[in-house]
């Protein structure tokens, strides 16, 4: 039998699996098929979907030169910004 070289985390699942700390999924199929879907659908979110908005001249060429001095594209700096402001990241005071 051929030597294999294991990481840290294959070795724990090694360990694990010769323990007996896995268990088999009653319903395979229908957990497989769970679970495709579920990628399914977090692959469709992470998709790119194209919008227009309308800025003022001003914000937009201060956005520009922001994301210029980051050394990344402007709209990548917009897409960053609307990131880190649905998850949490950042906040807004009104």
């Amino acid at each position: 039998m051929k030597d294999y070289i294991l990481d840290d985390e294959e070795k724990k699942l090694l360990y694990e699996i010769e323990n007996g700390e896995w268990q088999s999924v009653k319903n395979l199929e229908e957990e497989r098929e769970r679970l495709a879907k579920s990628a399914k659908y977090s692959k469709f979110l992470k998709e790119k979907k194209q919008v227009s908005i309308r800025f003022s001249v001003e914000d937009l060429i201060a956005i520009k030169s922001k994301a210029k001095e980051l050394g990344i594209g402007y709209q990548n700096l917009i897409q960053l910004l609307v990131h880190k402001y649905v998850t949490g990241e950042t906040s807004l005071k009104l």
